[in-house]
């Protein structure tokens, strides 16, 4: 170390650990913390040196505001505390916040159709991921829910479309139907199956009547085809 580095180290000591007489009868150790740190500190006890909100803006602001002195919509200030008591507390607030429509939404959900989509061996430590790209659309005019997704598993050329009414009461025909791509875009009716068969990578829907894919050519090899192509939704 330089001794401008043993300076600064004396410097910073000097400073921030001074003896305080008047904190002996605090709890903890008796000379200053260093001010950032004690913001960060896991604990309720005050701040050892609390900031100076003499002058601030905000503060007077408030004290001159009859109206938002008050205000409920307004989070307190807790200029003794560190930050992780006051994350504690917003915490505390916000779950008091969503408790009540969690209680309402999860009181007014119901199961309306249950369906075995595949089976995984019991056995496994870990389950793989077969279900894949679920993508929602909800078409308005005909008031009609859609979820698309593949299962890698069953097929990769395969895209499913379920539908489901947002009626619960009424049923759609076609509830669930998959979608196969394999070799449809071959140029000849000689072309082997495997040469050009297709998979999908991405599902959205472009509009109520329209299913936009990504499609890419199944086999390894260099320079695989991708496809942008747009389906007739009937």
């Amino acid at each position: 170390m330089t001794q401008k580095d043993i300076t600064f180290v004396a410097d910073f000591l000097t400073e921030h650990f001074n003896e305080a007489p008047e904190l002996y009868n605090r709890k903890g150790k008796y000379f200053n913390v260093e001010r950032v740190g004690q913001y960060l500190k896991d604990e309720d006890d005050d701040l050892v040196s609390p900031p100076n909100t003499e002058g601030n803006q905000w503060f007077n602001f408030l004290k001159n505001s009859t109206h938002l002195k008050e205000s409920p919509l307004l989070f307190p200030y807790y200029p003794e505390k560190s930050l992780h008591f006051v994350k504690r507390q917003m915490e505390a607030v916000i779950d008091q916040c969503l408790q009540k429509p969690a209680d309402v939404i999860g009181k007014s959900v119901h199961q309306a159709v249950c369906m075995s989509l595949y089976k995984t061996s019991e056995s496994e430590d870990s389950t793989p991921q077969l279900f894949k790209l679920p993508f929602l659309w909800n078409d308005k005019t005909s008031n009609i829910h859609y979820v698309l997704f593949t299962i890698l598993e069953n097929s990769i050329s395969k895209i499913h479309i379920l539908r489901r009414h947002t009626d619960t009461s009424r049923s759609v025909s076609n509830g669930i139907l998959a979608v196969e791509f394999g070799n449809f875009l071959n140029n000849s009716i000689n072309e082997s199956t495997d040469s050009r068969c297709y998979s999908c990578l991405d599902a959205h829907f472009y509009d109520d009547e329209t299913v936009t894919v990504v499609l890419k050519e199944s086999v390894e090899q260099e320079g695989k085809e991708r496809v942008l192509a747009q389906l007739p939704l009937s």
